[in-house]
């Protein structure tokens, strides 16, 4: 038994099941793609079906959150002067959606329409992305 005790790995199992770990989400009409994040995580499925896709994102706090979803074939995005936060003018172009201001205990939603290929999710809270609050989303062909 690990230091944490039973009761962590079945809370680290439902958070990853609730959130999609792992899952490749379908893109059906009305797919949607589930996403949790908390200081510094994002819990989200590795890999989509392109195509319409409505994105669930909540905050299970403490902090305020966003997340930006970024077409990105480097997972490395360029930060701005500060060295804490992605550089949003630079990738504005790549960018596909967001829900901003995602209050704690707050579920936000919006539509995206992804193409195959990958994507990075983050936060750009100042200091959340250098936290290592981002993931790799992988779309792959309908």
């Amino acid at each position: 038994m690990s230091a944490r005790g039973p009761w962590g790995a079945a809370l680290a199992c439902a958070i990853c099941a609730l959130a999609g770990c792992g899952a490749t989400t379908g893109a059906e009409p009305g797919a949607r793609l589930r996403v949790t994040e908390q200081d510094f995580a994002i819990h989200a499925p590795r890999a989509v079906r392109a195509g319409d896709v409505d994105l669930s994102v909540h905050n299970l706090g403490p902090d305020t959150h966003e997340l930006i979803v970024v077409r990105a074939d480097d997972p490395r995005l360029p930060l701005r002067s500060d060295g804490m936060t992605v550089d949003e003018d630079a990738i504005e172009r790549r960018t596909v959606g967001s829900v901003d201001d995602d209050q704690p205990g707050h579920t936000g939603e919006t539509s995206l329409r992804l193409t195959p290929g990958r994507y990075v999710l983050l936060c750009n809270m100042f200091g959340h992305y250098r936290g290592g609050m981002h993931t790799e989303l992988v779309v792959t062909r309908a």
